[in-house]
């Protein structure tokens, strides 16, 4: 069943959030290619959880508010989400933007969280591993470079968007570059407070990830007190689209055992 559609209004932002299933609360946090459509992976872990999917602000249905300048301004209007809607528990899974804008969000205050996944999170630098320039890439690289099976490549690029897509896809672009064009998809001085984390983290991989290398996954593990890796092989940098089974058993296994 796809999840319902609201609108809340935080901190004067206008917000589009998709919400479905029962149970603990678990906040998905999408990547810079936004969440316009509830995926098969939102519905398995709507088996457990209720799911609530937000766009953050600047993309796809949510407003460009005007003090939205850097990823700190992301994380302190999710603070300000998970007050005004009374969320406590909450499990906290963010892929790519999304998990980099996790960690901007437990440095800050992780009391409401209950457990952490981040799944090829961006928002640190790897020195001598080198990321994919986004800003670089072709639409047809940037696929190819986001899947890692041929078929999913393939078909992604047989697939011609609507013209309403390619706004949306516009928009997101515009607004991830505004937060990461520099420096590059990180925050010099994150990795100074990931110490702070005290929330049971889980850092998941798709083990061949082009655009963040998997040698990106240990490193934030050695950053935040506690946390373990896991890798998903034959999966490029979406596990959420790709392998959206294996990454949901992961996300489920590892929130029962942190409650």
């Amino acid at each position: 069943m796809p999840g319902r559609e609201t609108f809340e209004t935080i901190a004067g932002c206008k917000t589009r959030i998709m919400r479905g299933g029962r149970g603990a609360p678990l906040l998905f946090l999408h990547g810079g290619g936004g969440a316009s459509v509830w995926v098969p992976f939102m519905e398995k872990l709507a088996e457990k959880f209720e799911v609530i999917v937000p766009e953050h602000p600047g993309f796809g249905g949510s407003d460009s508010p005007e003090w939205l300048d850097n990823i700190g301004d992301v994380a302190y209007f999710y603070l300000d989400l998970i007050e005004q809607l009374g969320l406590k528990g909450i499990h906290l899974v963010g892929t790519s933007l999304g998990g980099w804008i996790a960690c901007e969000i437990a440095v800050r205050d992780d009391s409401a969280l209950a457990s952490i996944t981040l799944v090829d999170p961006v928002g640190i630098r790897v020195k001598g591993v080198r990321k994919a320039d986004i800003f670089l890439l072709s639409p047809e690289e940037s696929i190819q470079h986001l899947f890692h099976g041929k078929a999913l490549v393939e078909g992604a690029l047989a697939r011609v968007p609507s013209e309403a897509e390619m706004d949306i896809a516009a928009r997101n672009r515009l607004t991830m570059a505004k937060l990461s064009w520099e420096p590059r998809l990180f925050n010099p001085h994150l990795y100074k407070w990931m110490h702070r984390i005290k929330t049971p983290t889980l850092v998941v991989w798709g083990e061949n990830d082009r655009i963040v290398p998997k040698e990106y996954g240990p490193a934030f593990v050695d950053l935040i007190p506690g946390s373990k890796l896991e890798m998903i092989p034959e999966c490029g940098h979406v596990p959420h689209v790709e392998k959206p089974n294996e990454l949901a058993a992961k996300i489920i296994a590892f929130a029962g055992a942190s409650r």
